[in-house]
């Protein structure tokens, strides 16, 4: 089955925190996200580098390791309409409705780490397609 992840789940496969474990077990499935995952996940990095949890360089291989990860890229464009209707269905940030949009089309679901998204979607219609990762 494939499964949209965010980078909320992918930053765990390279920074040792709760949840990493749960993250982990995810990389044997198909595994795709929108494109700019890499670049949410990488500012991740910088804020913890910034804030002396890692050196450049450490923060550095950790991107590469990301880079690398099974995760096939999808196209943000074909989703953005929809992912704009949802944020404003949901009152919650496009970026991560894009996620949410990509789940719908490709007929399955995202897990997150981000407990606020996944309350969101739970409270509406949407029951299901947003999982808490490890849940």
């Amino acid at each position: 089955m494939t499964i949209v992840i965010d980078a909320s789940v992918a930053v765990k496969w390279v920074l040792p925190e709760n949840g990493s474990e749960a993250a982990s077990s995810l990389l044997s499935e198909e595994l795709i996200a929108p494109t700019f995952w890499l670049l949410e996940a990488a500012s991740v990095l910088w804020r913890r580098q910034r804030r002396g949890e890692m050196s450049v360089d450490q923060a550095g291989a950790r991107l590469l390791g990301l880079i690398n990860a099974p995760v096939a890229p999808v196209p943000i464009e074909p989703h953005i309409e929809r992912s704009l209707k949802l944020a404003a269905e949901l009152d919650h940030p496009v970026y991560d409705c894009l996620y949410l949009a990509i789940a719908i089309k490709h007929d399955t679901h995202v897990v997150t780490a981000d407990r606020r998204f996944a309350a969101v979607a739970d409270r509406e219609s949407l029951a299901g397609l947003v999982r808490l990762l490890g849940t």
